[in-house]
């Protein structure tokens, strides 16, 4: 399995923005849906967005939606988290992996169903 590459975290103050990328060097992601998670201290990973192949399915997490917006470019085979009007609650280790089969996209909050986990970028929103 080759990992994916997380990128673009930081930190900034609630309100404002961060775009998280995911690479995976030599790997052609152009063929799978890409799903982000997060991890904050002390709590189970969650899932928060996934985007297909062909970026026509979007799915968000409820508490993102609005507010987070990903997107893929297959030129540079990098896929992007929007994230903007960031709130606390969203600090957090950020992680991309890629789905196995894009036919279990609608089933795309089960992490079971990804590969290629990467080592995560922190995003800290505090005031």
């Amino acid at each position: 399995q080759v990992p994916l590459v997380e990128s673009g975290g930081g930190s900034v103050q609630p309100g404002g923005s961060l775009r998280l990328s995911c690479t995976a060097p030599g790997f052609d992601l152009g063929n799978h849906a890409i799903g982000w998670f997060r991890q904050a201290p002390g709590k189970p990973r969650e899932e928060v967005s996934c985007i297909g192949s062909y970026a026509d399915r979007v799915y968000y997490r409820d508490s993102v939606k609005g507010r987070f917006t990903t997107s893929r470019d297959k030129a540079k085979n990098t896929i992007y988290l929007q994230m903007d009007n960031l709130k606390p609650e969203d600090t957090a280790s950020y992680y991309c992996a890629r789905m196995r089969d894009e036919r279990w996209i609608k089933h795309w909050t089960l992490q079971n169903k990804y590969e290629g986990w990467g080592q995560g970028t922190q995003v800290t929103v505090s005031s």
